[in-house]
């Protein structure tokens, strides 16, 4: 079989097949994720990423190349999440540009569109890794520019780009010890191997189910929503501006979206006064606003108590969009918003968010863990410009240290430390601290190995897997070994972690 030209269509196909290879294979990418803690999302992340390019590749009919690329690129960019979701997009962000100039590509300008999907993801990583996704692609586009040279046939062309592609991940482990030592492969890369394998097989002819991309009809549509009567009793009337204003508060506080709002005839104002009271000005924009990113009822709570604007639930296991960040964004009445990710693997999703903004100043304070996020909201001045805040806020976060527990999912070795299912696992910036069966004594080991003499204040936030009377004793524990230290206790309500804790 040869085939000289890709068009719209078979593009389209390849690009189809590929989000579907990887969707059916998300679990087992989730899996290979080095540190065995239950919140592996690599797979689902670069899946939710591609399947919203895919959906929107799906409801075009008989579209051009151009179309088509845009569609891959606007979809992709918008759905990213984590960091590999946003590599990804930014892969596909790359290619998509260089495709389409072109109603039809071949070999040549295939390898032109690898080598610019990569040029782009570089570049969208501030201190791109070797061993990860970027250099599987890295690969698979030097061997693109290779077989360019040789061959006019794509389907010659894509065997020997996906092989190379395959033996690059193979040697990830060789680049990065910590793959080497848990037995895995790079799982980002995975990923895209995937993706390439699926694509092919469109390529080929090869009969791949497509009804996954099929937008759900509005009756199965609805048997997914909840419909929800709230009864709001008002001692005055409304006018509409004011209803405006409270459908907009109760989206605001993520309930979801509200079609409709209704009020009894109590409440109705008079044409008079609602006449004179439309007119309201809207209420001016205050300079500076924030976006952050929690899990739990507790951490939410103290972000907001602490002056946050708007908080979109996720964190580990559950990484934003770059369209969850921008709706949040619009929603701030602010000029500036800064944004805390709270999470390494949001960061890119959020700079992402903030190259997208155009009607706003969007600042990334490069928060990794909750403790640095509540950091930079109390280092916040209201007096202070944008440019010092952004300043001040950055710098004061790499004085904190972030410890958490949780338990193991596998039995691996990390660090040279060998880990048993069901192990209890104190992690902090700097890697794992303590592994242990005894959940107390994997947390003690952790602080003492985060306390110095420097140190002044421990906090404790407590989540799943613990409750007030457990997070109570530790903290005695810590006063009693540490009487220095003041310990501060809080109900985090955060998922997967049983304790976050900030060493300061």
């Amino acid at each position: 079989m040869e085939i000289q030209t890709i068009d719209a269509s078979l593009f389209a196909k390849m690009f189809l097949s590929g989000a579907k290879n990887l969707e059916s294979k998300k679990e087992w990418i989730n899996e290979l994720n080095v540190f065995p803690v239950p919140d592996g999302d690599t797979g689902t992340n670069m899946c939710m990423t591609i399947m919203s390019a895919a959906n929107a590749v799906a409801e075009l009919d008989n579209a051009d190349m151009k179309t088509v690329a845009k569609a891959i690129s606007s979809g992709s960019l918008r759905g990213a999440r984590g960091n590999s979701g946003v590599i990804l997009s930014q892969l596909f962000r790359g290619l998509t540009k260089v495709m389409t100039s072109y109603d039809e590509v071949t070999v040549e300008v295939l390898s032109e569109a690898f080598e610019k999907a990569v040029q782009t993801a570089y570049k969208a990583v501030m201190q791109p890794k070797e061993g990860t996704i970027l250099t599987v692609a890295r690969g698979a586009a030097d061997k693109a520019a290779e077989m360019a040279q040789v061959t006019d046939d794509i389907v010659e062309f894509a065997e020997a780009v996906i092989a190379e592609a395959e033996a690059v991940l193979a040697k990830t482990p060789d680049m990065l010890p910590v793959l080497k030592q848990a037995g895995v492969v790079d799982s980002g890369g995975q990923g895209l191997v995937c993706v390439l394998q699926g694509a092919y097989d469109a390529l080929i002819g090869k009969e791949v189910d497509y009804t996954a991309f099929v937008p759900e009809t509005a009756s199965k549509a609805e048997k997914c929503t909840t419909t929800v009567e709230f009864v709001i009793t008002t001692d005055k009337p409304l006018a509409t501006y004011q209803l405006k204003e409270l459908k907009a508060k109760l989206e605001g506080i993520n309930i979801g979206t509200i079609s409709d709002l209704k009020i009894g005839d109590e409440a109705v104002a008079s044409k008079e006064t609602e006449a004179k009271e439309e007119t309201k000005p809207t209420e001016p924009a205050k300079e500076m606003g924030f976006v952050s990113i929690a899990t739990g009822e507790g951490l939410t709570s103290i972000f907001t108590e602490l002056g946050c604007d708007y908080m979109i639930p996720g964190g580990q296991t559950m990484n934003p969009s770059t369209d969850d960040i921008l709706s949040a964004i619009e929603k701030v009445n602010a000029k500036t918003i800064f944004v805390l990710p709270n999470n390494k693997n949001i960061i890119l999703a959020a700079n992402q968010a903030s190259s997208i903004c155009k009607d706003k100043k969007v600042v990334v304070i490069p928060t990794k863990t909750i403790p640095q996020g509540i950091t930079a909201l109390i280092s916040f001045d209201p007096d202070a410009s944008v440019e010092d805040n952004e300043s001040n806020m950055t710098e004061e976060i790499k004085n904190v240290k972030t410890g958490q527990v949780t338990y193991a999912v596998r039995d691996t070795i990390i660090d040279d430390k060998e880990i048993t299912k069901d192990d209890w696992m104190g992690m902090a910036d700097t890697g794992l601290l303590s592994v242990n069966a005894d959940i107390n004594v994997a947390f003690q080991e952790m602080i003492d190995k985060m306390v110095t003499e420097d140190s002044a204040v421990v906090s404790i936030y407590w989540g799943e897997g613990s409750d007030q009377e457990k997070a109570d004793a530790l903290g005695k524990a810590v006063e009693e070994k540490y009487p220095d230290l003041e310990v501060e206790i809080s109900e985090g309500g955060q998922a997967v972690y049983a304790y976050i804790v900030s060493v300061e």
